[in-house]
C-alpha cells in the first residue's frame, strides 16, 4: 500500500462511526490494509461520554480523585457529618447551659481508686475544690485523657474536662445571631463562641460540682478562659495552673534601667536650670505659643484618632463577615486540611511520639455536623474579643491576681515560646514558674509524670500536706 492510501485510510476512521452510511462509498472496493494490526486501536465513544475525543476510562479516574479529596479532610470523611451525641464515649456525659448542650468527663478519685488498684495512694487526704480542666485551640476532652486519672489520684478530689463551644463533641449552636435579649435574661444573646461565654461555663461547672471553689487549669488558649474566670469570680478560684498560656505577657523594665535613666534625667534639670533663669523674661510669649500648639495637636490628633477608629471598625465587620461567609469557611476547611496534622505534630517535641490514636482523638470533631461553620463563627469571636482587650489589656490586671499560680512550660515549645512563659511568671506576683525539659507545647500529654509532679509540688506549697 501507498503512504498516500495509508493516510487516505487514517483520516477515513477518524470518521463519526453514526455517520458511515454517508461515506459508505468510499469503502466498496477499498483493498485490506496488511498494517492494520499495528495500528493503535481507537476506542469508540461511549453513550454518556460529555465530548468526542474523551475517554471514559480516564475521566472516571480523574472525577474519582477529585470527589474523594473534596470529601476529606484531614483525612476524616465528610460525606455524612454526625450529631455529636452519637460520637460520644461511654464515659461522655452532656449538660445544658445557655441553650448549649456542652460535652464533659468527669474522673472521681474514689471510683478510680474502686476500679485500678495499681493506682498509688492519694497525695492529699481531700482537697476541698475539685479540678476543672480548659482545653486549648483546636483540641477538645481527649486533650486531658491522660491526665484526669493521675490529677483525681493526687487530690484525692473531682475532676472534670470540658469542651468549649466550636470544640470536641458540645453542640454547635447558630441560633444566637438571630436571637436578642430579653428584659428578662439579657444572656441568651451572648455569643458562645466568646471568650465571656466559656467564662461562665467555667463557673458553671463550679456550681454543677456542687464546690465552693476550684483549681482551674488551663493549656494554652484555656489559660485565658481561666484567668478571665479568676476576674469574673476571684472567689470561686483556689488556684490557677496554666500550662503553656497563650497569653502575651507584658514587658518589664529592669528597675536598674530605671535608676539610670532618672538619675540621668535629675542631671539633666541640674544644668537646664541656668538657661530657665535666662528664659524667664519671654516666658509669657512661650507659653501663648505652647498653648496654641497643644490645642492644634489634641484637635488634630483627635481628628486622626477618630478616622483610625472608624476605619479599624469597618475593618473588623468587613474581616467578621467575611470569615463568615461561605468562602470564609471554604479558607477554614482548607488551613485545617492542609495544617492540622501537622500542626498536631508539631505541638510535640518528639513527633515520632504522635501515635495513631492521638490522630484519632484530635480529629474526632471534625466528624461533627457544623464543625466548620462553628470554628468560623469562634474565629470572629476572637477577633471581637481581641478588640476588646485592646481597650482593657489584661496584661495591666495580673497584678491584682491574688491566688496561687503555677505557669508549666516545655522547653522546645515551638507554639508558644517558653521565654513568654517567663515573662509572665515575673509579671505575676504569685506564681511559680516550672520548666519540663524535652517538652513541646502539650505537657500534659507528653511528660505526663513530670507534669502530675509538678502539680503535686505546687499544691504542697499552697495548701500543705
Amino acid at each position: 500500500m501507498s503512504t498516500s492510501q495509508q493516510l487516505a485510510f487514517q483520516s477515513l476512521t477518524l470518521f463519526n462511526f453514526t455517520d458511515c452510511s454517508r461515506h459508505r462509498r468510499y469503502f466498496v472496493n477499498f483493498p485490506a490494509d496488511p498494517y492494520a494490526d499495528s495500528y493503535p486501536k481507537l476506542l469508540p465513544p461511549r453513550a454518556d461520554a460529555s465530548s468526542a475525543g474523551v475517554y471514559p476510562p480516564y475521566s472516571d479516574e480523574w472525577k474519582a480523585k477529585t470527589n474523594e479529596k473534596r470529601k476529606r479532610i484531614a483525612g476524616i470523611d465528610q460525606v455524612e457529618l454526625l450529631h455529636p451525641e452519637l460520637l460520644a464515649d461511654p464515659d461522655s456525659r452532656f449538660c445544658d447551659f445557655n441553650g448549649v448542650r456542652i460535652h464533659y468527663k468527669v474522673c472521681d478519685a474514689a471510683e478510680s481508686q474502686s476500679h485500678d488498684s495499681e493506682l498509688p495512694a492519694a497525695s492529699f487526704a481531700k482537697l476541698d475544690f475539685p479540678f476543672i480542666l480548659l482545653h486549648g485551640f483546636g483540641a477538645s476532652v481527649f486533650s486531658w485523657s491522660r491526665a484526669m486519672k493521675p490529677l483525681a489520684q493526687l487530690t484525692a478530689s473531682k475532676v472534670v474536662a470540658f469542651d468549649r463551644p466550636a470544640f470536641g463533641l458540645t453542640s454547635r449552636d447558630f441560633s444566637f445571631a438571630n436571637s436578642s435579649p430579653t428584659p428578662d435574661d439579657g444572656s441568651r444573646s451572648l455569643n458562645p463562641y466568646s471568650i465571656a461565654f466559656s467564662t461562665l461555663a467555667t463557673l458553671y461547672f463550679v456550681d454543677l460540682l456542687k464546690a465552693r471553689t476550684a483549681i482551674l487549669v488551663g493549656h494554652s488558649a484555656g489559660s485565658l478562659v481561666a484567668v478571665n474566670s479568676y476576674f469574673e469570680a476571684p472567689e470561686r478560684v483556689a488556684a490557677l495552673i496554666l500550662v503553656s498560656p497563650a497569653i502575651f505577657a507584658p514587658l518589664l523594665v529592669d528597675n536598674s534601667v530605671e535608676g539610670f535613666y532618672s538619675g540621668r534625667s535629675k542631671k539633666i534639670e541640674g544644668e537646664a536650670s541656668y538657661s530657665k533663669a535666662l528664659a524667664n523674661l519671654s516666658r509669657p510669649i512661650f507659653e501663648i505659643l505652647s498653648k496654641i500648639i497643644t490645642f492644634v495637636f489634641q484637635k488634630t490628633l483627635q481628628m486622626v484618632k477618630g478616622v483610625i477608629n472608624v476605619l479599624n471598625l469597618l475593618f473588623k465587620k468587613a474581616l467578621s463577615a467575611i470569615i463568615r461567609s461561605a468562602i470564609g469557611v471554604l479558607l477554614i476547611r482548607m488551613a485545617i486540611d492542609k495544617f492540622g496534622l501537622a500542626a498536631i505534630r508539631n505541638a510535640w517535641f518528639d513527633p515520632n511520639q504522635v501515635t495513631e490514636r492521638t490522630i484519632t482523638g484530635y480529629t474526632k470533631p471534625l466528624r461533627v455536623r457544623g464543625w466548620d461553620k462553628a470554628l468560623a463563627e469562634f474565629t470572629a469571636a476572637t477577633l471581637a474579643n481581641v478588640d476588646a482587650l485592646s481597650k482593657s489589656p489584661l496584661s495591666k490586671r495580673l497584678r491584682e491576681i491574688s491566688c496561687p499560680v503555677l505557669i508549666v512550660t516545655g522547653d522546645t515549645d515551638r507554639i508558644v515560646p517558653s521565654w513568654n512563659a517567663r515573662r509572665l511568671a515575673q509579671a505575676l506576683p504569685s506564681s511559680h514558674l516550672e520548666v519540663i525539659k524535652d517538652c513541646g507545647h502539650l505537657p500534659h500529654e507528653e511528660k505526663v509524670e513530670e507534669f502530675v509532679s509538678v502539680v503535686e509540688e505546687f499544691l504542697q506549697r499552697a495548701f500543705g500536706g
